[in-house]
């Protein structure tokens, strides 16, 4: 007679989850650029196969106002995942893994609220085939983030986001023309109890 088969029950660490709030405070401008519903659009009729329209006139006010991201509650804003990814491509700098980093910590939000006043900027840009074009997007010469980090205390710490931030702000940055991308804006530092109370 076959012996009954051994049962065996798996026990499953609990998830230590804590969340830590930090204030991200710029080291220079911060250049925001979101889709605009008509670029979105003339990509689609593009992907469409649509008959393409004659260039409509530039209007600088306008092509400003679209490049704002904003929160739910109207604010200005900046996609989280932008943080996110900076703090992943940052790994790179402190010896960690990526594959690890995205699964340790969570932003749970889309956007991030931006604490400053933004001017208009104009600059000179190379598009597709190296054809020049004028943008005018939304500048912040001072400004501060606040982020609320969710993280896997068994696997990162508190201290560890912490450096993955400031790590990201030097040598990663966000926005446009963010160290990354061979540009100085869009650095930022973890804020301290003297830059808060500035």
């Amino acid at each position: 007679m076959a012996a009954a088969a051994k049962s065996s029950t798996i026990e499953l660490p609990a998830l230590n989850i804590q969340t830590v709030q930090f204030m991200l405070v710029g080291d220079s401008p911060l250049i925001v650029h979101a889709w605009s519903e008509k670029a979105k659009r003339q990509m689609l009729d593009k992907q469409m196969k649509k008959a393409t329209k004659a260039r409509e006139a530039k209007d600088p006010e306008a092509d400003y106002e679209a490049c704002f991201y904003r929160t739910p509650t109207g604010a200005y804003g900046f996609p989280a995942i932008g943080v996110k990814a900076a703090m992943v491509g940052a790994c790179r700098f402190v010896d960690a893994k990526m594959t690890m980093a995205r699964g340790a910590f969570h932003i749970d939000c889309e956007m991030l609220e931006v604490i400053g006043e933004p001017n208009p900027r104009e600059d000179m840009v190379r598009i597709g085939l190296g054809t020049a074009d004028i943008r005018y997007r939304p500048e912040f010469k001072q400004w501060r983030i606040p982020v609320a980090v969710k993280f896997n205390a068994a696997v990162i710490s508190a201290e560890q986001i912490a450096n993955l931030l400031n790590t990201a702000g030097f040598g990663i940055g966000i926005g446009e023309w963010r160290p990354e991308k061979n540009g100085q804006y869009g650095r930022f530092h973890v804020g301290t109890s003297e830059d808060l109370a500035a």
